[in-house]
């Protein structure tokens, strides 16, 4: 289908296929636009006009958009409804192209990355967390990329399980990566909380001591008390290969972890 499109719509679909699971805005001009099926969504969500854009051969194609200096009041809405949205830039000077203008996604927004002010509720955190489970050891690592908050425990013992999740109702996330194949742990943690699940697994091997320790440029976590930590470090590594993947300016937030116990609460 895409070689009848015109050929800014082949670039937005082929970008949409390498960002399936999101919103994709666009950018063209002085409008964020999205296109087909996401447009639909937005049109309703946003409550704002559907329209169409002449798509060629293939006829015409749902459409909508937002001004570009308001997109953070759209995504935050979007973002407030469970939303995942992908903010696709032009990334060259439009006068210096040659033919089209090359665009690539530039960040994506999930209810556990937001960074901007706007999009966040005053006076509470907006956690993403990550549980890890090792032969009855379970790891939780929580961020707050907004304020730069990153925490790791370990719960063991007889009960460990439910200590967990007693821990990550407590703490109310935004969003929780779990599996991409559900698993007893991830089933459970959709009992508890009403956060936003995202299956995210990094691609190969990951060596998740070694991502704490690039992350925070040190030879040792034992200053940050958590050397010994096993599952709780996968947790910890497992959240910052999510935000090199959506939010990667987000990593320079990110300068320090922190170990808390659960027995004080």
């Amino acid at each position: 289908m895409t070689k009848k499109l015109t050929p800014m719509l082949r670039q937005y679909m082929n970008i949409k296929e390498e960002n399936p699971d999101v919103i994709l805005m666009f950018r063209l001009g002085d409008f964020y636009e999205i296109f087909g099926e996401d447009a639909k969504v937005a049109s309703k969500e946003l409550e704002i006009t559907l329209t169409g854009r002449n798509a060629g051969e293939a006829g015409r194609i749902p459409m909508c958009g937002v001004p570009f200096h308001a997109v953070d009041r759209y995504v935050a809405r979007l973002i407030q409804r469970g939303y995942r949205v992908a903010i696709c830039d032009q990334v060259e000077d439009p006068k210096q192209a040659k033919g089209l203008v090359r665009r690539q996604v530039t960040r994506v927004v999930t209810p556990g990355t937001v960074l901007e002010d706007s999009m966040l509720k005053p006076g509470s955190n907006n956690y993403l967390l990550a549980v890890r489970e090792q032969q009855g050891k379970y790891g939780l690592a929580v961020a707050d990329i907004s304020t730069g908050e990153f925490l790791v425990t370990e719960i063991t013992g007889p009960d460990a399980k439910n200590g967990a999740l007693d821990e990550v109702n407590r703490l109310s996330p935004a969003e929780i990566l779990v599996p991409v194949q559900p698993d007893e742990l991830s089933t459970r943690l959709q009992e508890v909380s009403q956060a936003l699940f995202t299956p995210f697994e990094p691609e190969g091997f990951v060596d998740s001591r070694k991502v704490l320790l690039e992350q925070f440029n040190t030879a040792s976590l034992r200053g940050f008390g958590c050397e010994e930590y096993t599952c709780g470090l996968s947790a910890a590594a497992l959240i910052l290969k999510y935000l090199e993947t959506t939010q990667a300016a987000a990593l320079g937030h990110i300068r320090s972890i922190s170990t808390y116990s659960t027995s004080g609460f």
